[in-house]
């Protein structure tokens, strides 16, 4: 398996949550906040990254945890975009990493009940088969 391979293949699962806590965000909290609060999940994951040290903010609400969350996904999927592009191609690597759709796509019906339609589902076979033939 190539070196740039596996953190190229986690991007669109990593950017695939990115797309979705920002909507359950929403529910709870205004977007403005939910913004400011994704702000807080950068800083975060950029602390982890400089000094690997476990700090877990007190949470105090819903939105503010999937705010959060959202901006460590953000951050986490420009990560391994980094690594995986500081090894590979590039042509092949934003191909891979623009599919987090698909994962947003699976985790909206899964964790919001929203339907997937006949010509949805099949984009998204299609999308994942363009995976394996980019990679291959």
């Amino acid at each position: 398996m190539k070196d740039w391979f596996l953190p190229a293949i986690f991007i669109p699962l990593v950017w695939g949550f990115w797309g979705l806590f920002p909507k359950l965000a929403v529910r709870y909290i205004s977007p403005t906040h939910a913004m400011a609060y994704q702000v807080i999940g950068n800083v975060i994951f950029g602390i982890f990254l400089f000094a690997a040290i476990g700090f877990r903010p007190q949470i105090e609400s819903k939105g503010i945890a999937f705010a959060i969350l959202a901006g460590i996904c953000g951050m986490a999927g420009a990560f391994l975009y980094l690594l995986a592009v500081g090894k590979g191609k590039v042509s092949i690597i934003v191909f891979i990493s623009a599919m987090y759709p698909v994962v947003t796509i699976a985790l909206s019906y899964f964790f919001l009940h929203e339907t997937i339609t006949l010509k949805e589902g099949i984009g998204m076979i299609f999308a994942l088969v363009a995976i394996i033939l980019f990679s291959t």
